[in-house]
């Protein structure tokens, strides 16, 4: 698939950065290696939200420049929640300075389509901009290599993660789920901000299609059969 049927096909393609330098040489990257596509540059989600119809809030392709923040932080989440809801149909790619593995399984469980670490070239970035607009999903191998010893350890230490349907966080929080704790509880023992622990248990109840925290205990009990690698 050509470059431009890539654009094409997602109707433009939007860098978010509040880092002037970042953005400019990011947007004019891309520019030009899709001279025939439309690439938008704003400072901030509002700015973008400000210039947009109803007519252009379709199918877009968003690189999200978060800086040093985790991807976990209220106001990723937030510019994230708003991208959403301005435009259903966005593949977002985050661009970050952290670059370990829970960085990236983070923006992964917010539901973005990849993850560029800004360590890396601007040719990846390119690259890996192509690969969510075809469909795929962009994470950086040398990253996950780095820290494979902790993704292995999280994994061992819970079969839930191990089964491959939920990361390691996400099975830290089942456990505490089964256990009866509160949001707040659970965001103290797993260091993780209370927000982000919703966020958790969100996406753990759309995967397992459960009501409530209820049936999210019931469901990955040890004897149910929900809890059988998928």
């Amino acid at each position: 698939m050509s470059d431009a049927s890539i654009v094409n096909r997602w109707d433009s393609i939007v860098v978010i950065e509040l880092r002037n330098i970042v953005l400019e040489c990011v947007a004019s990257c891309l520019q030009a290696r899709w001279p025939s596509g439309r690439i938008a540059a704003f400072a901030s989600v509002i700015d973008w939200m400000a210039s947009i119809s109803d007519d252009d809030a379709g199918d877009v392709l968003i690189m999200l420049g978060i800086g040093g923040r985790r991807a976990s932080d209220d106001v990723v989440m937030n510019a994230m929640s708003q991208l959403r809801e301005a435009a259903p149909g966005c593949r977002i790619v985050l661009m970050g300075d952290e670059e370990d593995a829970p960085q990236i399984l983070e923006a992964l469980d917010l539901g973005a389509r990849g993850y560029v670490p800004t360590s890396a070239s601007l040719s990846v970035a390119v690259e890996a901009m192509k690969l969510v607009g075809v469909g795929g999903t962009y994470i950086p191998a040398s990253s996950l290599t780095s820290s494979r010893k902790l993704i292995c350890e999280g994994s061992q230490a819970n079969p839930l993660a191990m089964a491959g349907r939920f990361t390691a966080r996400q099975a830290a929080v089942v456990d505490a789920l089964r256990q009866g704790k509160a949001n707040k509880i659970i965001a103290y023992e797993l260091n993780m901000r209370e927000s982000t622990v919703k966020v958790h248990v969100r996406n753990i109840m759309r995967k397992l299609k459960a009501k409530n925290r209820t049936e999210v205990a019931f469901m990955t009990s040890a004897q149910h059969p929900s809890a059988a690698p998928c």
